[in-house]
C-alpha cells in the first residue's frame, strides 16, 4: 500500500520556518495503530490524515472532510498548524474548487478559507482561568526560573497553562528561555497540564508590531519544544484581547523557526487564524 504524504510548514511563508505538519489524503480510513505508527515514523509534532466525508467526492471538488491529528505518541483533539497545512494541501495540491473546506474533527467543524497568499481558520475559543501560581509552583519554576512572573492561568479544555511574564521583560527574556522538557513534564503529573505557554506583551509601537510573543511546550504529548502552535492561540487570543482591549491582534511564536499568527477574536466565542503556509516536501510512504 502506498499513502501520499505532504509536508508543509505552517504560519510562515519560508520554507524551514514556522511548523512543519506532515498531512495524509487518504482514500478510506486506516486502523488508529497504522495512523500511530505513521505520526511516530514521521516525527513532526503533528502528523495529520483527511479521508472523505462522501465517496463520490474527490479531494479536488469535497468541501468535507474528516480531520485526526496524531502526535509521535499519541492523539490529540486539537492541532492549529496541521489544520492550515491540510486546507492548504488541498488548495495547493489538490486544486481544490471550493474558497471554504470544513473539516469535521474532535473539536468539531473546523473551517480553512483562502484569503490572499494565506488562510483563515475558524476555530473555538479556549478562555483561560486564573490560578493560583503557588499551586504550580514546580512547573513555573521549571519552565522561567527567577523571571518575574505576572500572571498564572489554566485552560481546562485544552490543558494548556498560561504564564506570563512581567511586562518588564523583553522579548530576548522569553528568546533566550533554556526550558528543560524532561523536568517539565516530572514536575506536574496530575493530569492538569498537558502543555504550558509561556508568553509575554509584544511591542505594537515598533514594527511589524506584535502584540504579544509566546513559546509552547507538551512534552506531555510528545513534543519538546512546538515551533508554532493554531491551538495555544486560541488561549492566547482569549487572554491577551480582555488584557489589551483588543479584537484583532498580531502575534509571534518565538521558537527558534518562528512563526506569525494574525488572530480575531469574535462575539460569537470563536476565533479566527490566520497564516501562510509552505510546501517542502512530496512523496509516498510505502506499507
Amino acid at each position: 500500500m502506498e499513502i501520499p504524504v505532504f509536508v508543509l510548514d505552517a504560519f510562515t511563508n519560508l520554507p524551514f520556518k514556522g511548523n512543519p505538519a506532515a498531512i495524509c489524503p487518504l482514500m478510506h480510513e486506516l486502523n488508529d495503530d497504522l495512523y500511530q505508527k505513521i505520526a511516530t515514523e514521521m516525527n513532526l509534532s503533528e502528523t495529520a490524515f483527511i479521508t472523505r466525508t462522501n465517496p463520490s467526492d474527490s479531494f479536488s471538488t469535497g468541501s468535507r472532510f474528516r480531520l485526526r491529528w496524531f502526535t509521535p505518541t499519541n492523539e490529540v483533539d486539537l492541532c492549529g498548524h496541521a489544520t492550515l497545512a491540510s486546507g492548504a494541501m488541498l488548495f495547493q495540491h489538490q486544486n481544490n474548487v471550493n474558497h471554504t473546506v470544513v473539516f469535521e474533527t474532535l473539536s468539531g467543524d473546523l473551517a480553512v478559507t483562502k484569503k490572499g497568499d494565506g488562510y483563515v481558520m475558524d476555530f473555538p475559543l479556549s478562555p483561560p482561568a486564573q490560578e493560583d501560581p503557588n499551586a504550580f509552583r514546580d512547573i513555573i519554576k521549571v519552565a522561567v526560573g527567577n523571571h518575574p512572573v505576572q500572571d498564572v492561568c489554566l485552560s481546562p479544555t485544552t490543558k494548556k497553562l498560561l504564564i506570563r511574564l512581567a511586562d518588564s521583560c523583553e522579548r530576548s527574556v522569553i528568546t533566550s528561555l533554556k526550558v528543560d522538557a524532561a523536568a517539565l513534564q516530572s514536575s506536574e503529573k496530575s493530569g492538569r497540564v498537558k502543555g504550558v505557554i509561556i508568553t509575554a506583551k509584544g511591542s505594537p509601537d515598533c514594527q511589524p508590531g506584535y502584540d504579544f510573543y509566546s513559546r509552547y511546550f507538551a512534552p506531555w504529548n510528545g513534543i519538546t519544544e512546538d515551533p508554532v502552535t493554531g491551538s495555544a492561540h486560541t488561549v492566547l487570543g482569549s487572554y491577551w484581547s480582555e488584557k489589551l482591549g483588543k479584537k484583532k491582534m498580531l502575534a509571534h511564536q518565538c521558537s527558534t523557526r518562528g512563526g506569525e499568527l494574525e488572530l480575531e477574536v469574535r462575539d460569537d466565542g470563536r476565533i479566527n487564524i490566520s497564516g501562510q503556509a509552505v510546501s517542502v516536501l512530496q512523496g509516498k510512504i510505502t506499507i
